[in-house]
């Protein structure tokens, strides 16, 4: 069931990713700007339970949490693990209408019944994804992932820009 992307408080999408770009030309650190982009898609965003960004550990293939807005996650998810740990592994955007149907599901919030995934790439490796999951069955569509990969877009532009401390 595909339905249109809703956000609440009459926000369009070019308003979440004009917001999204002036966090990103406006501060330095990454976990910083990743947590305002969360608060930003949790407040918006309708008919989900869950937004963050897991990021990719040096060293390891391991994903780790990030910045987020719901319930506590799980920490580290490996490749190929749950739909975060397989949309990093293949470096492409997963939506799944219903998570009790999909392999290996990672079940961090027992509501969740739909959630897609949006990689975020730089020079063709993952850094970090996109999660967003919702209590409703098929929540999540095109125009989903439209915004949600443009967002993707404007952070892997920004990410050589970015750093901890």
């Amino acid at each position: 069931m595909e339905m249109d992307m809703t956000w609440q408080d009459g926000m369009t999408r070019e308003d979440v990713l004009q917001f999204s770009e002036g966090i990103l030309q406006g501060e330095p650190n990454y976990l910083a700007n990743l947590a305002n982009l969360a608060a930003i898609l949790g407040q918006f965003f309708a008919r989900v339970n869950w937004v963050g960004f897991y990021i990719a550990e040096h060293g390891t293939s391991d994903m780790v949490l990030g910045p987020f807005v719901g319930l506590p996650a799980c920490t580290r998810i490996g490749p190929n693990q749950g739909v975060v740990g397989h949309a990093a592994t293949i470096g492409q955007t997963l939506i799944i209408d219903n998570v009790l149907e999909f392999p290996g599901h990672i079940a961090c919030d027992a509501a969740s019944r739909s959630e897609i995934v949006v990689p975020i790439l730089v020079t063709g490796q993952v850094v970090a994804v996109i999660d967003v999951d919702s209590p409703e069955l098929g929540r999540f569509g095109p125009d989903d992932q439209n915004l949600l990969e443009s967002l993707a877009g404007k952070i892997a532009g920004h990410w050589h820009h970015m750093r901890s401390y």
